[in-house]
């Protein structure tokens, strides 16, 4: 087959034979142009910078934030206990629900305190009608002794029955007031307003004056107090913080965070801070003060406090994935320095803040970090830097 082409070959006319020559040489020399042209393309891509996105480092003002465990306790609670014993004669309330100070809670039968009331009362009543007698009589003998009528014995006497008189009838009424005060006991009152629990005894019930389990326990809980505590140590690093020229101290607004995560709507006060270090902890108690008027805070809650720390005007940040860890776990960041050429900072960070990192040295304003691409570049590699800060960090920073 070959022969026979090549015979057919050698017999084609010479000028067709020129043109077909020339057609092989153009194809020939057009496939080796694109060829070479390709290899010079491929040459000139692989010596091309690679292209990374870069974060560029801007001073922010932010509000430096902590979580703190603490706890919820009522502003007010009080243990409803009887003053005299007697029998429960009657519960008015309804457990668990609000009271005013000053409702009556209990009656304890009355009876014999209403009859101690009523002796001391007659008793008092007579010693008023012996001074009456006393003072006319001390009255009589003060003019009789002055005209030698009566005798300045008979006149001493008296005014010294009159006197005695007089304080038997001032004893007489403290007895009654006395009486009335326990016969006012019989109605257990509640001393604060709030929040009734349940009630440890029922009517017919006979309670102590000396008991030591209480009859019911009310609660104030709107607003309601939640402890919270504070490392000694946090303490000390936040006063030495606030010693920086550019952070400022923070508000006395706090925040709540429930058991299930969920942020409580209403916003509290930081009232107080206690004066000592629990010695058996090491951490300094503190209170802050929230409004509760729907009652979603009940003493004992288990909660989270969010503090406002301070203010930083020139807070630093940078985005987490921009920050990595060497061999010793120390924190590294590729930046584009000049000439676009990969240079590695050893920084310090202090903590999170959102899905950034709040940098204490190392980054400074205007560093171009290196965000996306690091796992085809290493340092010293020129690159082609695009900057991706808008598209992927607009967001405002939340502190932890």
């Amino acid at each position: 087959m070959k022969h026979s082409m090549l015979y057919k070959f050698n017999f084609i006319l010479p000028s067709k034979k020129k043109k077909f020559l020339n057609f092989v040489m153009l194809i020939t020399a057009a496939t080796m142009f694109i060829n070479c042209n390709g290899n010079n393309q491929s040459a000139k891509n692989a010596n091309a910078p690679i292209e990374v996105g870069i974060y560029t480092i801007k001073s922010k003002s932010i509000t430096l934030q902590q979580e703190l465990p603490g706890r919820t306790k009522a502003t007010l609670s009080s243990e409803v206990r009887p003053q005299i014993g007697g029998i429960i004669q009657k519960q008015l309330f309804s457990e668990g629900g609000e009271v005013k100070k000053g409702d009556i809670l209990y009656i304890i039968d009355p009876t014999k305190y209403k009859a101690a009331y009523d002796e001391a009362n007659a008793a008092y009543k007579n010693a008023q009608a012996a001074i009456e007698a006393s003072r006319l009589k001390d009255r009589r003998y003060k003019e009789l002794v002055k005209v030698l009528g009566v005798s300045k014995q008979d006149y001493e006497d008296a005014h010294t029955a009159y006197l005695q008189a007089k304080a038997t009838a001032e004893e007489k009424k403290a007895a009654m007031e006395s009486a009335s005060i326990n016969l006012g006991y019989t109605q257990i009152k509640a001393p604060i307003s709030g929040r009734i629990g349940i009630s440890s005894v029922t009517e017919g019930t006979l309670v102590t004056p000396d008991q030591t389990i209480a009859l019911a326990t009310i609660r104030t809980l709107d607003p309601i107090y939640v402890d919270f505590t504070q490392s000694s140590v946090q303490v000390l690093n936040l006063k030495r913080l606030l010693q920086q020229k550019a952070i400022h101290s923070g508000s006395t607004n706090v925040r709540l965070k429930l058991e299930n995560d969920v942020l409580y709507e209403h916003n509290g006060t930081l009232k107080l801070q206690e004066v000592a270090v629990d010695e058996a902890t090491g951490s300094v108690t503190l209170r802050a003060e929230f409004s509760n008027p729907e009652n979603i805070l009940l003493p004992g809650m288990y909660v989270k406090v969010i503090v406002d720390e301070a203010v930083n005007t020139h807070a630093i940040l940078a985005p987490q994935q921009g920050i990595s860890r060497d061999p010793k776990g120390e924190a590294t960041a590729l930046v584009v320095s000049r000439g676009d050429k990969v240079e590695q900072r050893n920084i310090i960070v202090d903590r999170t803040i959102g899905d950034q990192w709040l940098v204490k040295s190392g980054l400074k304003e205007n560093d171009r970090l290196i965000v996306e691409g690091l796992n085809k570049i290493k340092i010293g590699d020129i690159v082609h830097p695009v900057d991706i800060s808008p598209k992927l960090y607009t967001n405002k920073p939340k502190s932890n």
